[in-house]
């Protein structure tokens, strides 16, 4: 298992609890958009706690990025790197990942389960290949909505924001559920990307059978 240690260069606020980081590119390190790799902050006492992360960045980028929700009730991982600066280093490790985009479809996102998506969207727009694509994105606030603005760049229209609690003007308040998906998805032989919390995974892909998805064409983090 070989691991890199790479510098942070630059951070973002993107959210109010979720930051961009821009870090150092090991010489060959290749990934495809939606995949992740485990990341530890090298400092003493957390150089084994390694955690997925999601590359938001493209290949052909210089740097890589990793935008990440900071997850403020425990001391972990994430909190640690939200307190690191540019200079602080990370410690990377293999590539791997099972989300990847096989053809036009519904994204069906919650909160940080978003990640593996950006950089598909991102490689999308750049190959102008968006078309036929939708956003189901759901959040607890409009606060708490990543690159909310990129997205509607990107997709205009089919980026569709749902706000479970939170009913705000422009955004689709509740859940996205059996009711939600019957009345928005117009094809189920189309791909459907799913990610986020593990219990919406698993509620997600059951309605989506339900509703005549072939389990073939329900991509998910398994």
């Amino acid at each position: 298992m070989e691991s890199h240690i790479v510098k942070i260069k630059t951070i973002k606020q993107v959210t109010h609890d979720v930051k961009s980081f821009r870090i150092e590119k090991p010489e060959g390190y290749v990934f495809t958009p939606g995949q992740a790799t485990e990341i530890a902050v090298n400092k003493e006492g957390w150089k084994d706690e390694r955690r997925p992360f999601t590359f938001t960045s493209l290949n052909n980028e210089p740097t890589l990025e990793f935008t990440i929700k900071r997850y403020a009730d425990h001391n972990g991982v994430t909190n640690q790197v939200h307190q690191l600066v540019p200079g602080d280093e990370l410690i990377l490790h293999d590539v791997w990942g099972a989300i990847a985009y096989k053809g036009p479809g519904y994204f069906i996102a919650g909160g940080a389960g978003i990640t593996p998506f950006i950089a598909i969207l991102r490689q999308l727009h750049r190959d102008n290949q968006t078309k036929g694509n939708t956003l189901f994105f759901s959040n607890k606030t409009a606060a708490d909505v990543i690159y909310e603005e990129e997205f509607k760049n990107i997709l205009g229209s089919d980026a569709i924001n749902i706000l479970s609690r939170e009913q705000k003007d422009g955004y689709e308040n509740g859940k996205i559920d059996e009711d939600y998906l019957r009345k928005h998805v117009t094809d189920f032989s189309k791909h459907f990307y799913v990610c986020g919390p593990d219990k919406m995974i698993a509620d997600i892909n059951a309605i989506l059978e339900k509703l005549g998805a072939s389990a073939d064409s329900v991509v998910f983090e398994k």
